[in-house]
């Protein structure tokens, strides 16, 4: 029988008992019930009326009316009650003897013979009565003693079935689910050996079938695999070795489980020497492998010698978590667990020489395109000096037409020579001491005519107050050009720029430019600063390479200083630098 069988043949026993102890005290009840009323309604009534013609057999003297007429009620109601053996003829002798009482009344011996005789049936009355509670008192107490019996019995009985259920059923179904349990442990240590073996027919020995089954499929696949999954991973082996980058592989629990021959190199280490080891013990003795494993963010590339040559590696981490048929390389941290990871140390050195390549080309590019743009702003000079001849208003538009590509082409060489300073660091800084209204005066001098073309409104606030910067004034000069330069473009007509600088805390002088144009969306504040980066959507007919942001940062970074953007859509762009303030 199954175990649902089982449930509810027991269920159903345990209902079956319960509605005939039910039954039963219903019954019993009844009877009792039934027998109290019996005596309330045969007897007791019987004793009341024979009460009440004795206390008028009592009264001295002869009776009157109303005394004789409450003995006939009284009489005739006994006769409407009589149930008992032998007290239908006690009542009839009552009544004869009564009416044979009332007819004597001026007869003071019959009166007192008729009164013995009524009283003596009375008494009969009483006592026929009497006995009948008795022996109904006595029938009640014994059907409650039977009662009380047979719940005692069904309730032993049920309290019998209750404990013989608590002791057996839980073990009925927690022994085959705690086997179960077992094998299953067994199947994930990779026993797949394991098997069980339920006696009864129910659903435990479906499920060990099903378990059984399960296991030899296991073991059927294991064996079949085994020789695979070895060649698969020597394969893997073999490729991890012979790369050019740098790999180091950890457990769930960071234990160094694997490293190939580059990633020893670069380490200094034997691969006996950390294989086993944890992470943090490693960590300890190599101060390599301790940058590699704390510095997570902004990690920066690693310049390195292998072989004897210059290299440059970049971190890489990479997270192994549990697959499943959805996801065969696992899921995201918040819904798989993980079981790994290892750390890429790849070979970035080629691009270094690339970049390092490229950079030199444009310095000298830059530098070579500046004399003779130079000499032909000289040319344009000349040209319009009118010692040297007229001419026409078509030959001066082409005139001022050349001179602004000119001068196009002279600020786009400059950025560009000024950026290959920076990437092959032979930026040349001149520091000293200086009041910040010195690099606000340069500035505004420098840049008004470009604002008065558009009538804008510099508001400037730099309180004299204010202790000197330690900067390159040069530098400085022209990143606060820049910025100012890029809020007119960005400005409407006849609108206003904020120029201003303050203490921004006790060793910091805060410089910013705040224009009031259509802003930049939040999206695009953190690539500002990036090297070629312009805004999308940006207005086409404002000219620029998306260079000068990039390296007013170098300068401002390059001298101790920081760099940054506040912007919002429709409200305009807030940009500033931070600069030290001098000890000198």
């Amino acid at each position: 029988m199954n175990i649902k069988n089982n449930l509810r043949a027991g269920i159903g026993f345990l209902f079956l008992v319960s509605l005939l102890s039910s039954g039963l005290a219903a019954y019993y009840i009844y009877r009792l019930s039934d027998e109290a009323k019996a005596i309330l309604r045969d007897n007791y009534s019987s004793l009341i009326f024979t009460k009440n013609i004795n206390q008028v057999l009592d009264l001295p003297g002869i009776p009157n009316n109303d005394q004789l007429k409450t003995i006939e009620f009284n009489i005739k109601s006994e006769e409407g009650t009589i149930t008992e053996p032998g007290e239908k003829a006690l009542a009839d002798s009552l009544y004869s003897d009564f009416r044979h009482f009332s007819e004597s009344l001026n007869q003071p011996a019959v009166v007192a013979e008729m009164r013995s005789k009524m009283k003596k049936s009375v008494y009969g009355i009483m006592q026929v009565n009497m006995q009948a509670i008795e022996y109904k008192n006595k029938k009640a107490n014994d059907t409650a003693n039977t009662a009380i019996f047979i719940f005692i019995f069904i309730t032993s009985l049920c309290f019998f079935i209750v404990f013989l259920f608590l002791i057996v059923f839980p073990s009925y179904i927690t022994k085959p689910i705690k086997e179960l349990t077992e094998g299953i442990r067994e199947i994930a240590n990779k026993n797949y050996e394991k098997r069980l073996l339920f006696i009864s027919k129910n659903e435990f020995s479906e499920l060990a079938e099903a378990f059984n089954l399960m296991a030899a499929k296991l073991f059927a696949y294991e064996n079949s695999s085994q020789a695979k999954i070895k060649q698969e991973k020597l394969r893997i082996e073999t490729i991890v070795k012979n790369v050019t980058d740098g790999i180091i592989g950890f457990d769930e629990n960071a234990m160094i489980i694997s490293v190939n021959p580059v990633a020893v190199k670069l380490l200094g280490i034997e691969e006996k020497d950390i294989l086993g080891r944890s992470a943090k013990q490693a960590a300890a003795d190599n101060d390599l492998f301790d940058k590699l494993i704390n510095e997570t963010e902004h990690f920066e590339d690693l310049k390195l010698y292998l072989d004897g040559k210059e290299s440059y590696y970049t971190k890489e981490l990479f997270e192994i978590y549990t697959p499943d048929d959805e996801y065969p390389f696992g899921k995201s941290e918040v819904v798989s667990k993980r079981i790994g990871y290892f750390i890429l140390l790849k070979n970035i050195t080629r691009f270094y020489k690339l970049d390092e390549a490229k950079t030199n080309f444009i310095a000298t590019v830059s530098h070579e395109l500046k004399t003779p743009i130079s000499s032909l702003k000289m040319s344009l000079k000349l040209m319009e000096d009118k010692r040297y001849g007229t001419i026409t208003e078509f030959q001066k538009e082409l005139i001022s037409s050349i001179n602004d590509d000119s001068d196009r082409l002279l600020k786009i060489t400059s950025e560009l020579l000024d950026m290959g300073q920076v990437e092959t660091g032979q930026l040349l800084l001149n520091f000293g001491s200086t009041h910040p209204q010195n690099i606000i005066k340069y500035t505004c001098e420098t840049i008004r005519f470009i604002a008065e073309q558009k009538d804008i409104t510099l508001n400037i606030k730099c309180p004299k107050s204010l202790p000197e910067v330690w900067a390159d004034l040069d530098k400085t000069t022209w990143v606060l050009i820049n910025l100012l330069s890029n809020a007119i473009k960005y400005s409407a007509v006849e609108s206003v720029i904020d120029v201003t600088v303050k203490k921004f805390s006790s060793s910091r002088i805060e410089f910013s430019v705040k224009d009031y144009g259509k802003g930049i969306d939040e999206i695009y504040l953190p690539r500002v600063f990036e090297r070629y980066f312009k805004v999308p959507g940006s207005d086409f007919a404002v000219s620029g390479t998306g260079l000068g942001l990039a390296i007013a940062k170098d300068f401002i970074e390059a001298q101790g200083g920081e760099i940054g953007v506040e912007s919002k859509v429709g409200e305009g762009s807030r940009f500033y630098f931070l600069l030290p303030v001098s000890l000198v």
